[in-house]
C-alpha cells in the first residue's frame, strides 16, 4: 500500500488504508499494529492513526489481553464482524430458509417454512415474509439491523431481481423478488439464480473454496447447475450460464421423473403435525412437500438397505444427471464437480456411481466431491450474495464515517 497521495487526494488514500487494514482484520482473528504494518506495508505510525480511526468509528475493537500473561502485552486489535447483520434466503420450491449473519458470514438464526412447488405467487411470497420475520425474531432484530440482504431463487433473474422466466414454480414468472424484499426489509436486497448461489456458496466455504474452475451441481428434486470460471461467479450474457437442464438431452428432466415414478411401500401416507405456512392452503401444500422429499429420499434408502428396484431407480437418475454433468465438464475442463443439494446426504448412492459415468463420457474427469452444506448451501450464498454488496460499499465509500452512519447509506 502506498503512502504517498496521488492528485492531493487525502481523503482517498486514508479510505485505502483502512480498507487495506479492515481487510487484514476480516482474514484473521485479530492482530498487532506492527502485525498490521507489516501485512498492509504501511509505516507503523500510519497503521496506528488507521486503527485509532477506525476504532473511534466501531469498525474496530481491542481485543484483551489474555490472563496470566507477564510483563506489558502488544495491544491485539479484531474486525467488529458484529457491527452489522446480513440476511440470505432461499425461495425453493419445497422450503423457504432464511438466515441471518454478522459480517464475517457466521450464521447466527435461522428460520424454515416448508412450501411445496404447486404454491401459488401469493402463497409464496406470504411464507417468504414469515421466513423472514422469524429469522429475525430469532435474534431479537428488527429490518433496520440488516445491513444487505441476498435472495436465491428458481429460474432466470434480471439484474433488477425480476424473475424472468421459471418453469417450476406458477405465477412465478414476472414476479419482482427483488422489489417485494426491498418494501420488506427497507434496505438492499440482491436476487440471484440459486444453482448459481450454491456454486458462490461452495467457493466462498465450501467443497470449492480452493478451486478456481468448478462445476456445481445442484442435486434435488429439481437438478441445476452453477459455474465458477477463474475463481469468479460465471452468470454469462443474459444471466442464463449453467442452464443445461432445459435441454431435454440432457437428461435433467428425466432423472428427477426416475425417483417420483418409485412406488413406496403401500399403506397410508403418515400423519404430519406441526407444518410451518400461511393458512390452511399453505398448510396442504407444506405437507405435499414433505411427502415428496420424504418419497424421494425412501428411494435412496430402499436403496441403501439393498432393494434391487431402489437401487436400479437411483442408478437411472445418476446416468441422467451424469448426461449433462458430462457436457459442462466437456464445455470447462473444471477442476472439480460439486453435487449439492438436498440430494448430497446420499452421496455414498451417488458419487462413485456419477464418477464412473463421467469416465465413459469426459476426456479428463475431474474430482468429485461432496457438498458439506446439504440443502443450506444456496441460502449461504445469498448470505455471500449480501456480503459482497457490504464489500462493494466499502471500497466504493470515498469516506467509511461510523459504522451507524455507514449501515444507513448501505
Amino acid at each position: 500500500m502506498t503512502e504517498t497521495p496521488s492528485g492531493g487526494d487525502l481523503s482517498r488514500l486514508r479510505q485505502l488504508n483502512s480498507l487495506a487494514v479492515l481487510g487484514e482484520l476480516r482474514s484473521a482473528p485479530a492482530m498487532t499494529l506492527t502485525e498490521l504494518s507489516r501485512r498492509t506495508g504501511l509505516s507503523r505510525a500510519s497503521t496506528e492513526d488507521v486503527v485509532r480511526e477506525l476504532l473511534d468509528n466501531g469498525w474496530l475493537a481491542e481485543v484483551p489481553a489474555a490472563a496470566g500473561m507477564v510483563g506489558r502485552p502488544a495491544r491485539r486489535f479484531r474486525f467488529r464482524a458484529d457491527a452489522g447483520r446480513v440476511l440470505g434466503v432461499d425461495i425453493g420450491g419445497h422450503k423457504i430458509l432464511a438466515l441471518v449473519a454478522d459480517l464475517d458470514g457466521t450464521v447466527l438464526h435461522s428460520a424454515r417454512v416448508a412450501v411445496a412447488p404447486a404454491m401459488g405467487r401469493k402463497e409464496r411470497l406470504a411464507a417468504l415474509d414469515g421466513a423472514v420475520a422469524g429469522a429475525l425474531a430469532g435474534g431479537g432484530l428488527t429490518t433496520g439491523d440488516l445491513w444487505a440482504t441476498g435472495v436465491a431463487t428458481t429460474g432466470l433473474v434480471d439484474g433488477a431481481g425480476r424473475v424472468m422466466l421459471s418453469e417450476a414454480l406458477p405465477e412465478w414468472t414476472g414476479v419482482d423478488v427483488g422489489a417485494h424484499l426491498r418494501r420488506l426489509v427497507g434496505g438492499p436486497a440482491l436476487v440471484e439464480n440459486d444453482s448459481k448461489l450454491a456454486a458462490l456458496a461452495e467457493s466462498w466455504c465450501g467443497a470449492a473454496r480452493y478451486a478456481k474452475d468448478v462445476v456445481v451441481i445442484l442435486a434435488g428434486l429439481r437438478t441445476g447447475a452453477g459455474l465458477i470460471i477463474d475463481g469468479k461467479l460465471h452468470r454469462g450474457f443474459g444471466n442464463a450460464a449453467g442452464e443445461i437442464g432445459a435441454l431435454p438431452a440432457s437428461g435433467w428432466i428425466r432423472a428427477q421423473e426416475h425417483l417420483r415414478a418409485w412406488p413406496p411401500q403401500a399403506g397410508p401416507a403418515p400423519e404430519r403435525t406441526g407444518s410451518s405456512g400461511s393458512g390452511r392452503g399453505a398448510g396442504a401444500h407444506a405437507d405435499k412437500a414433505v411427502d415428496q422429499e420424504a418419497a424421494a429420499e425412501a428411494v435412496f434408502e430402499a436403496a441403501r438397505a439393498g432393494d434391487r428396484k431402489a437401487a436400479a431407480v437411483v442408478r437411472r437418475y445418476v446416468r441422467d444427471v451424469a448426461v449433462g454433468t458430462a457436457a459442462l465438464v466437456l464445455t470447462l475442463d473444471p477442476e472439480l464437480v460439486v453435487i449439492g443439494g438436498g440430494f448430497s446426504r446420499s452421496a455414498d448412492l451417488i458419487a462413485e456411481p456419477l464418477r464412473r459415468e463421467l469416465d465413459r463420457w469426459c476426456i479428463r474427469t475431474p474430482e468429485v466431491r461432496i457438498s458439506e452444506f446439504g440443502d443450506e448451501g444456496v441460502a449461504l450464498g445469498a448470505l455471500r450474495l449480501a456480503l459482497d454488496h457490504v464489500d462493494r460499499q466499502l471500497r466504493e465509500r470515498h469516506e467509511l464515517g461510523g459504522v451507524e452512519h455507514f449501515s444507513r447509506r448501505v
